[in-house]
């Protein structure tokens, strides 16, 4: 039985949520808070699983809370509500470096889309309520090995492509942060993101990275020292022209974009010798056929090492598969940038 505490100011998102998770004969809501203060009164008395929180709280914001949670509970998973406009997607993800472990659009609710949304959250409640693997980034889960014998000249590729998912926003801020201006070949990265979040995702990496970073287009160049995120609703193919192309096809992956569909365009396209893919946290097995393609091509691999990973099924899956090299802390793979 999977143990839910719902935080939300609004009467009627409560209901519909509690109507949502009592569909579904494993989960149960413990606990209900409309504010902030109140839920972090509550939430140790309830032993939840997991919370749902909204990030639009009176008082005290959702962010605060989460914050707070984060420092009381670290291995509590949160789940953010969020409406996600432009102004939406720029707090969630504020929410999800602060340690949020996934996200639901709320405005479904608004919309009446039950079917949609019960389908969603219930997979989302499921896999963290269930001990899904979180795990916080700190303490003795190697978080403090920031150095490596590993030697990379990244002047000898002429790209690097970065896989990630569940907990990748946080792992590419600590890689992109410690990356000089002068880095010598182009990044390509691929974050599963819903519609509307890549441009602001880019926009907030640029602010805080050395590099260029950019969300992007049809036809982009490949450019050393420059980053470009995958589009969000589009797959990022490479060109041997070393360009970049954005496309629907194929329909029938399990993520749009797909690592391993760019992985193994740029397998294709490029010299493998002087390709780099590195596979990053996140849920399922997207990226570890790329990383296959990669590895049998000659070009370095890289895992993030399941002791880092808020969620280590990727990279699991990518060293299952044959196709990882190295498989490294996230510290240490950020020191190979520096």
């Amino acid at each position: 039985m999977v143990r839910v505490f719902i935080v939300d100011d609004a009467p009627f998102i409560r209901k519909a949520l509690n109507r949502v998770l009592s569909s579904d004969p494993e989960v149960t809501v413990v606990g209900q808070a409309a504010r902030g203060e109140e839920a972090l009164e509550m939430i140790p008395l309830c032993r939840p699983d997991l919370v749902t929180l909204d990030i639009d709280l009176p008082g005290i914001d959702g962010i605060s809370t989460l914050i707070e949670l984060r420092r009381m509970l670290p291995q509590l998973p949160v789940i953010m509500m969020s409406a996600l406009a432009r102004e939406g997607a720029e707090i969630t993800l504020n929410a999800l470096s602060a340690g949020a472990v996934d996200f639901i659009d709320k405005t479904q609710l608004n919309m009446m889309d039950f079917h949609q949304l019960s389908a969603q959250l219930l997979e989302k409640v499921r896999i963290w309520g269930n001990g899904g693997g979180v795990r916080p980034r700190n303490g003795n889960n190697g978080s403090g090995m920031a150095t490596t014998e590993l030697d990379v000249d990244w002047s000898r590729y002429d790209l690097c492509v970065i896989g990630a998912s569940t907990g990748g926003p946080a792992a590419l801020e600590m890689i992109l942060t410690a990356a000089h201006a002068d880095f010598p070949a182009p990044i390509v990265i691929v974050q599963h993101m819903p519609a509307g979040f890549t441009r602001p995702f880019a926009e907030r990496l640029d602010g805080m990275s050395a590099l260029t970073v950019r969300e992007a287009t049809h036809g982009a160049e490949l450019v050393p020292g420059q980053v470009l995120i995958a589009r969000s609703g589009q797959h990022l193919k490479v060109d041997k022209d070393r360009t970049v192309r954005l496309s629907r096809q194929p329909a029938d992956t399990s993520h749009r974009p797909s690592i391993d569909v760019t992985m193994y365009s740029a397998a294709c396209s490029l010299p493998g010798r002087r390709l780099a893919g590195i596979l990053l946290t996140g849920m399922g097995d997207d990226g570890a056929e790329g990383m296959y393609a990669i590895h049998r091509n000659g070009g370095l691999t890289l895992a993030e090492h399941e002791d880092t990973c808020i969620v280590p099924g990727m990279p699991i899956m990518a060293c299952k598969r044959g196709g990882v090299e190295h498989s490294l802390p996230l510290p240490a793979i950020a020191y190979l940038f520096s």
